[in-house]
């Protein structure tokens, strides 16, 4: 089924959350991709197609989209304690088969997941950049539209953040056999941000930002030289995702990660420090203060045995943050805010831990992770939900659901995000394009069929 037209459209709701909650009976209009006019307490219209719950589309603001092809391959232990290190070794070994179009059929592959998700808007990583020898492709930024060709072909919006990489640890240590694909220097990589500038400006609603990669793999003076190159895009960077990492940062540097990005780079708003597990009480209240989104991957973090991010404390102290789906390993809206909360459950054996400005768990964590994963790519605030002049980005929930019977309010988010609903979402639209209907991308069989063969190709030869 091909989607909608984009010119114009309608859609009624019988209930739909805006940004000053709930309301009901709720037409919106939309005009060349955006919402032109949000209307409650509105009769429907012969013609107009009709929802029963109407939630704004989730930013997944941290992707690696070529690791959805690895999940669950790395779930057995091997000689020696696993860890994110012992992750690592078989994520490189898995990436350096991969061809220009095994990493656009995963990558399409995974957009189509994530529109059935509900997240309409995805932040990617992007550091894989050259050929498995370490060569640049003639085309430069060959990888780059591969990832571009991958939004463009699903729908979903697109935030790309080009990532500089260019150590092996850190003061500056020899990058490792099998980060040869990632590698740059700040020249080479300004070229391949012009050229991703380019590729991008033909994608409609597309941003572009930068992402140096860690304080493991850019050094103090390589920092210092890529800013500028990010003009007014967000800025991303790995931070404090492992103790071990710490410990690292604090031998060569004498701070913690966190610690010393605070103290010798300019973060600010546009800045998103994806992870930040492991915060000192310091480091929670500056990072807080700072207005940076802190990128929370909580389904990674628990699969990798990273540990436990200081939601309740960065909340407390007015942090923001999102969500991303990091490696892949499951892309669900609702298992990510899940996670999230159970693992400060765990951690304080208590329940309904993570708290906001209203009673409700789920409310808490949507919203939440719908304003700082806006902001963290790039979007206004004024334009994060279902808003006039926002992109017309939007699900609805299954009311066939039976964990969905009898729910209305924040009730209705509490089930979405604590039953473990397989089927929660039936339709997506991004951009006005009713992307999913039924719960299935338009695409998922052609898509499917690619992935499937680039699957049999890199895991059987």
């Amino acid at each position: 089924m091909e989607p909608q037209a984009t010119s114009s459209g309608f859609l009624w709701a019988a209930a739909a959350l805006l940004p000053g909650g709930w309301a009901s009976d709720v037409r919106i209009e939309w005009r060349d991709g955006r919402i032109a006019r949000v209307e409650a307490d509105a009769q429907a219209r012969g013609g107009e197609e009709r929802v029963g719950v109407l939630l704004p589309g989730m930013p997944n603001l941290h992707s690696h989209a070529f690791q959805r092809g690895m999940a669950g391959l790395t779930e057995y232990r091997g000689p020696a304690a696993d860890n994110f290190w012992s992750w690592r070794s078989l994520m490189y070994r898995f990436v350096g088969r991969m061809t220009p179009e095994d990493l656009e059929a995963v990558t399409t592959w995974a957009f189509v997941e994530m529109l059935e998700a509900g997240f309409t808007r995805v932040g990617e990583f992007h550091y894989v950049h050259h050929d498995p020898t370490g060569r640049p492709y003639a085309d430069p930024a060959e990888l780059t539209a591969r990832v571009i060709a991958a939004a463009e072909r699903t729908g979903i919006a697109l935030t790309l953040l080009p990532v500089f990489y260019a150590q092996g640890g850190f003061g500056g240590a020899p990058a490792n056999e099998g980060q040869k694909r990632f590698l740059h220097d700040v020249p080479r990589f300004a070229r391949l941000l012009e050229a991703s500038r380019r590729l991008v400006g033909k994608l409609p609603d597309a941003l572009l930002g930068i992402a140096p990669h860690s304080l493991r793999a850019v050094t103090p003076g390589q920092l210092t030289e890529l800013l500028p190159l990010a003009a007014s895009g967000p800025v991303h960077m790995h931070a404090a995702e492992q103790t071990g990492e710490v410990e690292q940062c604090l031998a060569w540097s004498g701070a913690r990660p966190v610690q010393w990005l605070l103290d010798h780079a300019p973060v600010d708003a546009r800045w998103c420090l994806v992870h930040s597990t492991h915060l000192d009480d310091s480091e929670v209240a500056r990072l807080a203060r700072s207005g940076a989104v802190a990128g929370l991957c909580p389904i990674t973090e628990a699969n990798l045995g990273d540990g436990i991010f200081p939601a309740t404390k960065f909340l407390a102290a007015g942090g923001r943050f999102g969500i991303g789906t990091d490696s892949n390993v499951s892309i669900s809206v609702g298992d990510e805010l899940r996670q999230l909360e159970y693992s400060q459950r765990l951690r304080d054996r208590a329940r309904n831990v993570v708290e906001g400005a209203v009673p409700s768990t789920g409310r808490t964590l949507f919203d939440g992770a719908l304003r700082g994963g806006s902001q963290a790519l790039g979007i206004e605030a004024a334009q994060a939900g279902i808003v006039d002049g926002a992109p017309a980005d939007f699900l609805s929930l299954n009311e066939k659901s039976p964990l969905l019977a009898e729910r209305s309010g924040d009730a209705l988010l509490d089930s979405f995000v604590f039953a473990g609903l397989r089927d929660a979402v039936d339709g997506v639209w991004r951009a006005g394009k009713k992307q999913v209907t039924g719960g299935r991308h338009h695409l998922r069989e052609g898509t499917e069929r690619a992935w499937r063969l680039t699957l049999a190709r890199l895991l059987r030869e």
